[in-house]
């Protein structure tokens, strides 16, 4: 039987698959693409020379064996690289190069111009022109462990980030994505995780970035042809925490050179932290591959904080500001602004602002005052819990009913509403919207939209009660 390029290279990956860890082959071999056997000479191509320098240093010498056992002494390899264009070419080109550990094949190297790796690092972080080295890990140190309190809505994330501050990449949550809607902490608990790595390893180089920064710098770097710097900039982070990853969603330049630096830290053992608005399921034009390695680790979601939690963070609030503030008050702003800690926060100090500037008791009626302001000013987040008691009260039905196990038909259409509604108008993942209404898994979730479109092109009569409640949630 004949041997293919295909057929070599399946027997050498089962070989290699048997000698390194599960993670390593699934990151460096799974993406290579056998392409042509010429007598005992394999092509495969990588995904970048990148990808190439790193199979050169670290697994050059199982590649060796492996191929020798298939095509015998005489056993070559080439790697065909994708090349980005750098040379104002419209079409991408592919260089070859002969695997370094093959002497018999140095007379027949193909010589293409590389970039030239600059000796000098360049940190994207810098002012051109102003030698530095060093790296300033931009962190916040207002956002803490300490003044970020723990409560059922925040306490897996919380937890998690508490590990990785102790163990950094040392713990199975690598990566941690830590996910929900706006305002509820992400970027504290992100700021938080570093400070504390900081505080506890100096030594470690720690960095927080903006996914949008991180995008910024990308393409800088594309247009001053040193992406190689920039690549070899991020992987001599420790600890590498970006903000807001769903700023990636169809940027595929930046996906791409995320997805090997992420590769390349992972693989050394270093430790990333992600945060997003969304569960990597409900993720837009994110490629497969890197929503694939987000789901490594552990994704931690925070949900809207309960009543004593929305008490707590005022009190914390208040005690680190020195203010003294009666708890009838309190308890009148946490309960009437319920989704977003950050307009909590944001109440509590118009409040005590109002009352130093115009000399003003702070009473319940003043309370009442800045919070209608307040919240009126403020773009309404529908909640999951709102959602359920319109549609409730829409269908003349108590939320029990709506949530129950009953299969009569209109009560499953009103939690198949509810359900529609709550991913319309709320950022909460599939799995969290079916938790909340009767316990149920994301896929019923998921078949409950679907249910709600299709009924909606083709019954006149709910049609009417998707126009009505949609009327009723935009108020």
């Amino acid at each position: 039987m004949s041997k293919t390029a295909q057929s070599v290279w399946n027997n050498c990956l089962e070989f290699i698959k048997d000698n390194i860890q599960p993670q390593a082959y699934k990151t460096w071999f799974e993406p290579i693409v056998a392409v042509k056997l010429t007598d005992s000479a394999l092509s495969i191509q990588v995904p970048s020379k990148f990808f190439y320098e790193w199979l050169e240093e670290h697994y050059v010498k199982i590649l060796k064996v492996s191929l020798t056992k298939e095509l015998g002494n005489n056993a070559k390899l080439v790697y065909i690289i994708k090349m980005e264009n750098t040379y104002g070419n419209k079409q991408p080109f592919t260089e070859k190069i002969p695997s370094s550990n093959r002497t018999a094949l140095k007379s027949q190297e193909i010589d293409v111009p590389l970039n030239n790796k600059n000796p000098e690092l360049r940190n994207p972080f810098v002012i051109p022109g102003i030698r530095n080295v060093k790296i300033e890990s931009q962190l916040n140190p207002n956002y803490s462990f300490e003044n970020f309190l723990e409560g059922d809505s925040n306490r897996l994330a919380r937890s998690a980030g508490l590990a990785v501050a102790v163990k950094p990449g040392g713990t199975s949550f690598n990566p941690l994505l830590i996910f929900g809607g706006v305002g509820l902490g992400k970027t504290h608990l992100a700021h938080a995780i570093g400070v504390d790595i900081k505080d506890k390893y100096p030594e470690k180089t720690v960095l927080y970035i903006s996914a949008e920064k991180f995008t910024q710098q990308y393409i800088e770097s594309v247009k001053k042809n040193n992406r190689n710097d920039f690549i070899h900039f991020y992987q001599l982070i420790d600890v590498l925490i970006i903000d807001d990853v769903q700023f990636f969603s169809g940027k595929s330049g930046t996906q791409d050179v995320f997805f090997h630096i992420f590769n390349h830290l992972h693989q050394n053992g270093k430790q990333v932290v992600l945060t997003s608005d969304k569960a990597p399921v409900d993720m837009q034009d994110i490629e497969q591959r890197l929503l694939s390695r987000f789901k490594w680790g552990l994704s931690a979601e925070l949900q809207h904080p309960d009543f004593e939690t929305r008490v707590s963070i005022l009190k914390n609030k208040l005690y680190r500001d020195g203010v003294e503030m009666p708890d009838d008050i309190i308890d009148y702003v946490a309960k009437n602004i319920k989704t977003n800690v950050r307009e909590l926060e944001g109440a509590i100090i118009s409040l005590i602002a109002q009352s130093s500037f115009n000399k003003k008791e702070i009473t319940l009626e003043l309370a009442k005052q800045i919070v209608e302001k307040f919240v009126k000013n403020t773009k309404r987040e529908v909640s999951i819990d709102y959602i359920q008691k319109v549609v409730s009260d829409y269908f003349q039905m108590d939320i029990d009913t709506l949530q129950s196990k009953t299969r009569k038909r209109h009560i499953v259409q009103a939690r198949q509403l509810a359900m529609f509604f709550a991913k319309k108008f709320t950022k909460a993942s599939l799995a969290s919207i079916g938790s909340q209404i009767g316990k149920r898994d994301h896929a019923t979730v998921l078949h409950a939209c679907k249910t709600v479109d299709n009924l909606s092109s083709t019954d006149k009569q709910f049609r009417k009660y998707v126009e009505d409640i949609t009327k009723k949630l935009s108020v």
